[in-house]
Formats: C-alpha cells, structure tokens, sequence
C-alpha cells in the first residue's frame, strides 16, 4: 500500500509544478540586490561602518562614519567596549571582509600607491592610516580625522574596505605599525543619507 501511495504523491506534486510553469502568466524576474559599480558612481558622499568585536573581544562594538569633504575623508568613530584608559591602532584594510574570527580576511592595511606606513595626513603615509583611538575611562573612544588621499569612491576608494581596530597602540613603525592583533571589524558600505 505505501508503495503506491508515494508514486501517486511524486506524480500529483510533479503536475501541479509543470502547471505552474506553463500558466499565461508572466514571470516577475526579482529585482537584483547587486548594486554596480556604475549605479553607485561619485554620487556616494557619506559611508559608514559599523565595527563589532572579534572573537573573544565581543564587547567591542561601535559606529565609523565617513563624509567626502572634498578635499579628502572626514572619519569620525565612537568605539566602545575597549579597555578603560588603553590606545588602540585604527586602520582601513584591504578587504570588507570580516567573516574570519580574528578579521585576518581583511588583508592589510590599504595602501594603493605603495607608501611607508604612517600618521594621518602625512604625504607618504597609507591611505588608510587613521593613527590611533584612546579609550576613556569608561572604554569609549571617539576620534575625529581627516583621510587626504582617501575618497569614497574613485581613486582610492574605501567604499567596501574593511576597518580595523587593534588590540595594542600603533608605534607608527614599519611596516604596519606594530598593532597587534584585530579586536573590532567592520565594513565600510554606503550610508542612508537623511534628507
């Protein structure tokens, strides 16, 4: 009996799929959530990321806007869940990509023309050093800075780069400053403007 049973279920779902198929009428094709690179163009004047805690740092948590100001990239960051009175390396990375536990998916520091490794502002310096945050003591930190040779899309875009923040203060020495390890991750994207 449940031998017949489960052909006879197979062929009715079967027919009832070839119906839906062969209806008049038309298919509504789904709007693409990809956004082209075309699409988003220099119109792009505001981003934001919004960084979360690496594994083992899940208290680090915080927001990083960033505006096109024309003559480079404002970045103002509140970060929170740090350690009270402690300074933290705080860099734009290669890659939006915060999906491994420690955010070593992120690549290094973004550095398009090849420059040392720096402060910000300074003419050879990585075009995603934002030097250092330090926290408050109740772990909070804000940092306001300005990023000369970024933009937002363009010519050295940060759009869907990673930021990072480190676990130890940025010495500013070579290569990459001697941060150490990624305590917070997030990916740069683009920000709802509020009209």
């Amino acid at each position: 009996m449940l031998g017949t049973i489960k052909p006879v279920i197979l062929g009715a779902a079967l027919s009832l799929l070839v119906i839906g198929c062969t209806t008049s009428q038309p298919h509504q094709q789904a709007a693409s959530p990809v956004i082209s690179a075309a699409e988003v163009g220099a119109e792009v004047k505001e981003a934001v990321a919004v960084v979360h805690g690496t594994a083992g740092n899940e208290k680090v948590m915080g927001v990083v806007k960033f505006s096109d100001t024309g003559n480079g990239v404002k970045v103002t960051a509140d970060i929170d869940g740090l350690a009270p009175d402690s300074e933290h390396g705080f860099h734009i990375h290669e890659f939006g990509d915060c999906t491994d536990p420690k955010a070593m998916s992120t690549g290094g520091h973004f550095n398009p023309e090849g420059h040392q490794h720096g402060k910000p502002g300074e003419a050879m310096s990585h075009v995603g050093d934002m030097g250092n945050i330090k926290a408050d003591d109740k772990g909070h930190a804000h940092v306001e800075v300005i990023l000369t040779a970024a933009t937002i899309t363009g010519k050295n875009a940060i759009l869907g780069r990673g930021v990072i923040v480190h676990a130890g203060v940025d010495k500013f020495t070579q290569p990459v400053g001697d941060a150490g390890a990624r305590i917070g991750c997030g990916v740069i994207g683009i920000a709802q403007v509020k009209k």
